[in-house]
């Protein structure tokens, strides 16, 4: 068992981000160092990445658990999950005032010139393609920052992820001509999502499950999630 825990992390509030003063913050950062402080470890060290490095990392030893993902068949081939830290909703980033009027993917895939962004490896892409949106109308970005300022630029008209990052990014840009619509739930169930560890991690994640079964839902847990704004509800769907 490792003596610290090297976390890979993206800037996507309130999940993970880099506040004002250098430190990294967000509820599965907290969360994460939270485990380390219960496990015992002497060092919680935080690495930032981008999106589709995640899961090469964790098989090449770049670090030893991520932030949170959502859980998929595919990904359970590669890498193992803890038990779920959250259970979300897809929504859309879109300009200020819906021009557009969309009110999740179908009304994207019904306007024929509509351009949607999506994140590399992230699973709206495949949700937005069973939605019945074109291929050739998908842009694939990088970063949570880069799908959004095109949206904002108007290089595309709607940008899929979870809702609750939407709410978290435009919480640090108040004045950004940005809105969120949340994805109707026949479209898209709200989804789980998991720490993920290497294959051959399996002591490692037994423990932080055990954490996890103390922590998720504690006085400790609601308040923290309450301060990145997530209300009881939320939490209650873990339990």
């Amino acid at each position: 068992m490792t003596e610290k825990m090297t976390f890979a992390f993206l800037q996507e509030p309130p999940f993970c981000f880099t506040d004002a003063s250098g430190e990294v913050a967000g509820c599965d950062t907290e969360l994460a160092r939270k485990i380390c402080q219960v496990l015992g470890l002497k060092a919680f060290s935080p690495v930032e990445t981008e999106f589709a490095r995640l899961l090469p990392g964790l098989a090449s030893g770049d670090w030893d658990m991520t932030t949170g993902l959502f859980i998929s068949d595919e990904r359970k081939r590669a890498v193992d999950f803890t038990r779920p830290i959250w259970v979300l909703q897809d929504g859309l980033l879109v300009a200020k005032g819906n021009p557009r009027e969309f009110w999740g993917y179908r009304s994207v895939a019904r306007d024929a010139t509509a351009l949607i962004g999506v994140i590399t490896g992230q699973v709206q892409h495949q949700t937005a393609l069973q939605n019945g949106i074109a291929p050739e109308r998908i842009r694939i970005f990088a970063t949570q920052a880069g799908a959004a300022d095109a949206v904002a630029a108007g290089a595309v008209h709607a940008y899929a992820s979870v809702a609750m990052a939407h709410r978290g990014y435009l919480a640090n840009r108040p004045d950004a001509p940005l809105e969120v619509v949340d994805v109707p739930a026949d479209e898209k169930q709200p989804a789980a999502g998991a720490f993920a560890l290497a294959k051959d991690n399996a002591i490692l994640r037994q423990r932080i499950d055990s954490c996890l079964g103390d922590l998720l839902g504690s006085a400790w847990h609601r308040e923290m999630m309450r301060g990145y704004g997530f209300s009881g509800a939320d939490v209650d769907r873990l339990l």
